[in-house]
């Protein structure tokens, strides 16, 4: 199936795996790539030279092209940037709108910049800056999301943008990609569906309580960060919500220093991307430090298995999910659902009035 998105990045597929703290490694990447979809490598949590270590590591697992997602208002995105053009990646993703100079460096390297927005607003800002694609993220998706719905963000992005628009929040199946076709998208992203594979390297106790998660368990919460969070409802999301100001602030701390540490970042960096969070965004100190809090009990879950310590970003569409194929499997299944959905509506003949 060739769209606006197969011809810009070069893959196969209208399909791409999002970039997952702790999720998006090597190994579901270059498995994603392999099959014929985009992958995205998750860089915030990763140190530079861990981050180049894993560039070089996909590489090594396919000769497909592949992105990384990195954070536009970290203190050190100019080193990644430079880190992604020196190793020839394809792709840039940002999980917050790029300044317009970062854009400009990577286009004229020949990576190809796709932000992830969740307003038509911004989708807008990105497209004028120059960015050759944007994922648009509806309220349905997993992890930091907004309030609207994608079936009423995705067309309003798409009517105010002249990019590919890859649609996000919702999506799992090969109906949904002829859905978000039909809005005019060029192609849908996933990010639970690809947690739950196969190739995955989520513990299995992990991926066990997103199986057995219905739509009602999955929720959206302040509690972590002090922004709308959408993750599987737990105890410890429950206790979290109970916790008064200061034993959350404390424990905060303690979690920043933790990531402080596996990051590599200094405190001094890590105040400068706390300024950079507040500039331009309604966010008090408080909720700039309990943002230290999500890399770690992210971790916890994603890597360590911990579900009683962490917290586990999930989309709605957990409710729905009740398999772990491999990443071939599932982009198979999904473009021979896609084939399908299509022919039905071809056999249906309906033809509307003038």
């Amino acid at each position: 199936m060739e769209t606006a998105l197969t011809a810009l990045v070069g893959v196969r597929h209208p399909v791409v795996q999002t970039g997952m703290g702790w999720v998006a490694g090597p190994r579901l990447v270059s498995a994603t790539a392999n099959a014929g979809a985009l992958g995205i490598l998750a860089s915030a949590t990763m140190a530079l030279d861990h981050l180049r270590d894993a560039v070089r590591e996909v590489k090594s697992r396919t000769d497909a092209p592949f992105g990384v997602n990195l954070r536009a208002d970290a203190g050190d995105a100019g080193d990644r940037v430079r880190i992604i053009v020196e190793e020839g990646v394809r792709v840039a993703s940002f999980a917050l709108a790029p300044s317009r100079e970062l854009i400009a460096e990577l286009k004229e390297a020949g990576v190809v910049v796709v932000p992830s927005v969740g307003a038509r607003r911004h989708a807008e800002k990105v497209a004028a800056w120059g960015a050759d694609a944007v994922i648009v993220q509806g309220g349905e998706g997993g992890g930091h999301t907004g309030e609207v719905a994608t079936s009423v963000l995705l067309p309003q992005v798409v009517d105010a943008v002249d990019i590919p628009v890859v649609a996000a929040g919702g999506f799992h199946d090969g109906r949904g990609l002829v859905a978000a076709l039909a809005y005019g998208a060029a192609g849908i992203a996933m990010g639970t569906r690809f947690l739950l594979t196969s190739d995955s390297t989520v513990p299995d106790a992990v991926k066990a309580r997103y199986l057995a998660a219905t739509v009602k368990d999955v929720t959206v919460t302040t509690a972590v960060d002090g922004m709308p969070h959408r993750m599987l409802r737990t105890d410890l999301v429950e206790a979290l919500e109970r916790a008064g100001r200061a034993r959350t602030l404390a424990r905060a701390v303690r979690r920043a220093a933790g990531f402080r540490r596996l990051s590599g970042l200094t405190w001094s960096r890590m105040i400068r991307d706390g300024l950079a969070m507040k500039h331009g965004r309604d966010l008090t100190w408080s909720q700039v430090l309990l943002a230290a809090n999500t890399p770690m009990l992210l971790r916890s879950s994603m890597v360590d298995g911990r579900t009683d310590l962490g917290v586990m970003a999930s989309g709605q569409v957990a409710g729905v999910i009740d398999d772990l194929p491999s990443c071939e499997e599932l982009i198979a299944r999904v473009m021979r659902e896609a084939r399908e959905t299509l022919d039905r509506l071809a056999d249906l003949g309906v033809s509307l009035p003038d």
